[in-house]
C-alpha cells in the first residue's frame, strides 16, 4: 500500500456553540486524511492533536474487526486521534490467545446463528449484539493511555445521566457495587496502538449467559482464561439510556477532552475538532479491508489459532452394552491432544467389556482416522464412517463411541460424563 493513501471520509456535521446543537453542512463536504506510517514525533510536542469521531456504518463483527485492524496498520494518528463507534449483530469474541472450545458454548451459537470471531487485542472473552456499543480509542503508541479513556466514559455517563461508576483494578467499568458493564483490552505497537472496550446498554443477558458458559471439566491449556463477572445494563440502571443517545453522548465527551489527558477543554473546545464522520468499511474506502476480513473469518485464525491443549473426558458404560452381568461400572476414557486446531493424538481406554466389538481390541486402531483432523464435528463425521467400514460393526457400542467423541469435541456436559 502506498505509504500516501488518502482515504476519503465525508464529514457529516459540524459541531455548533451549544452542546448537541450540530447543523447540517449546507452541501456535503469531502474531507481528506493521510495514512502514511512516515510520522514525525515532533509534530506532537509542536502542536495539539486534533480529534475525530468515527461511526461504523457496519452491524458485521468481522468487518468492524478488519476496520479496527486497517486503521491501526495504516492511519497516521500523531496529530488526528480518533475513536471509532461501532455496533454488531450478534457474536462472541475471543481474545487473541483465547481457546474458544474453553470458552464459549458452540452448540448454542449454532443454534441461534451467533457468529464466533477471534479479535487482534489479548483479554477475555466478550458477548456483542446492537444493545451493546463498541469504542476504540486510537493514538499514536507514546501518547496510550487507558485510564483517560475509561475516566472519559464515566465523566460522560454522570454528566448525561448522573450515573457513578468506577474503574475496577482490572480497568473495567462497574456500577453499583461491582457490576461490570465494560470490559476492555488493548494492542501495542509502533507507531500505533488502540484500546477498545464494550459497554452494555440493552443486551440480551440471557443470551450473553449461556453463549458465554464455560467449559473446564477435562481441559488442560496455557490459553488466556477468562475472568466471569457479574454484568449489568445501563438501561437498567437508568431507562433513559439507550445506544444511540450513549453513542451521541460519548462522542460529545471525547470531543471536549484533551487529547493527552483527562482534562475537560470545555464546549470552545469541541470547535476545534473534525467532529463525527460516517464510515463506510468497505475496500472501496479502504483499500485491502476485505483481504483483512477474509483472514478474521477463516478457522485457521479463529480456531487453529488456539493455543495447544488437550481434552480428557471419561464415561459411564450402559450396562447393555458391557455384555456381561459381572462387569459394572465400567468406564471409557478419551484423551484428545490438539495443536493449531488440529487432532494431534488420540487416546482411546476401552473397558473389557466393549473390547469384544469390532475395531476395538488391543489399543482402538480406529480412532486414529481422526489424527490430523480438525478439532470439530467433521472429526465425529469421519471417525463415524470408520466405523461404519468395520467388518460386521456392533453398531449400538460403535454409536455410544461416537457419541462420546462428539461430546468431547463439542465440550458439552453430558449426563453420561462423570
Amino acid at each position: 500500500m502506498a505509504q500516501n493513501l488518502v482515504t476519503k471520509l465525508y464529514r457529516i456535521s459540524v459541531i455548533g456553540a451549544a452542546r448537541n446543537k450540530p447543523y447540517v453542512v449546507p452541501s456535503v463536504k469531502a474531507v481528506t486524511y493521510s495514512t502514511s506510517t512516515q510520522q514525525d514525533s515532533g509534530a506532537v510536542k509542536n502542536s495539539d492533536a486534533v480529534k475525530s469521531v468515527f461511526i461504523s456504518q457496519s452491524n458485521d463483527i468481522f468487518t468492524n474487526l478488519a476496520l479496527e485492524d486497517w486503521l491501526y496498520k495504516n492511519f497516521n494518528f500523531i496529530n488526528h486521534h480518533i475513536l471509532l463507534l461501532w455496533r454488531n449483530s450478534p457474536a462472541v469474541v475471543i481474545g487473541r490467545h483465547q481457546n474458544p472450545w474453553l470458552e464459549v458454548n458452540t452448540s448454542v451459537l449454532s443454534e441461534h446463528g451467533i457468529e464466533i470471531a477471534r479479535r487482534n487485542s489479548g483479554g477475555g472473552t466478550v458477548y456483542h449484539d446492537n444493545g451493546n456499543l463498541n469504542l476504540t480509542f486510537f493514538t499514536p503508541r507514546e501518547h496510550y493511555n487507558r485510564k483517560n479513556n475509561l475516566q472519559l466514559i464515566n465523566r460522560a455517563l454522570i454528566r448525561e445521566w448522573g450515573l457513578k461508576t468506577e474503574i475496577s483494578p482490572r480497568e473495567d467499568i462497574v456500577i453499583s457495587g461491582g457490576y461490570k458493564i465494560s470490559g476492555t483490552a488493548a494492542k501495542l505497537g509502533r507507531p500505533n496502538a488502540y484500546h477498545h472496550c464494550t459497554l452494555l446498554v440493552s443486551v440480551d443477558k440471557e443470551k450473553l449467559k449461556h453463549a458465554l458458559h464455560k467449559h473446564h471439566k477435562g481441559i488442560k491449556t496455557n490459553a488466556t482464561q477468562s475472568i466471569p463477572s457479574p454484568v449489568m445494563n445501563l438501561c437498567d440502571v437508568n431507562s433513559h439510556v439507550t445506544v444511540e443517545k450513549l453513542l451521541s453522548t460519548i462522542g460529545w465527551e471525547y470531543l471536549r477532552t484533551c487529547p493527552y489527558t483527562a482534562e475537560d477543554r470545555g464546549k470552545d473546545f469541541i470547535m476545534k475538532q473534525r467532529g463525527f464522520q460516517f464510515i463506510n468499511p468497505t475496500d472501496q474506502w479502504f483499500p485491502g479491508l476485505d483481504k483483512l476480513r477474509a483472514e478474521l473469518t477463516s478457522w485457521d485464525w479463529r480456531f487453529g489459532k488456539s493455543p495447544k491443549f488437550n481434552v480428557t473426558r471419561t464415561f459411564q458404560v450402559p450396562q447393555e452394552l458391557l455384555g456381561k452381568e459381572e462387569l459394572r461400572n465400567e468406564e471409557l476414557s478419551i484423551t484428545i491432544d490438539v495443536n493449531k486446531g488440529m487432532v494431534e493424538d488420540v487416546m482411546l481406554m476401552v473397558p473389557p467389556g466393549l473390547k469384544a466389538a469390532n475395531g476395538f481390541s488391543g489399543q482402538a486402531q480406529v480412532v486414529t482416522s481422526l489424527k490430523g483432523q480438525r478439532f470439530s464435528e467433521e472429526a465425529v463425521t469421519i471417525l463415524q464412517k470408520a466405523l461404519s467400514e468395520l467388518e460386521s460393526p456392533e453398531q449400538t457400542r460403535n454409536e455410544f463411541v461416537v457419541d462420546c467423541v462428539r461430546t468431547s469435541i463439542l465440550a458439552l456436559e453430558d449426563e453420561k460424563s462423570n
